[in-house]
């Protein structure tokens, strides 16, 4: 398992990488403004997606990155 500060790390260099430095700092102010449920909207927005459904968007997501 992955310590706190590596994910933190991490995620921090995801969130610049795809959103640049301003739009990540944005990102984190709104999340930590807001209450947000993880659980909830992710039931909300995945519920009735397969496994195999879910796999082949994120598939098909990397794929189209790569292709820019």
């Amino acid at each position: 398992m992955t310590s706190e500060t590596v994910l933190k790390n991490e995620g921090l260099q995801l969130l610049t990488k795809h959103l640049g430095m301003v739009e990540a700092e944005r990102f984190i102010a709104l999340m930590a403004r807001e209450p947000f449920d993880y659980t909830e909207w992710r039931r909300d927005k995945f519920d009735d997606v397969s496994l195999e459904e879910l796999s082949a968007a994120a598939m098909k997501h990397v794929s189209a990155k790569r292709n820019m």
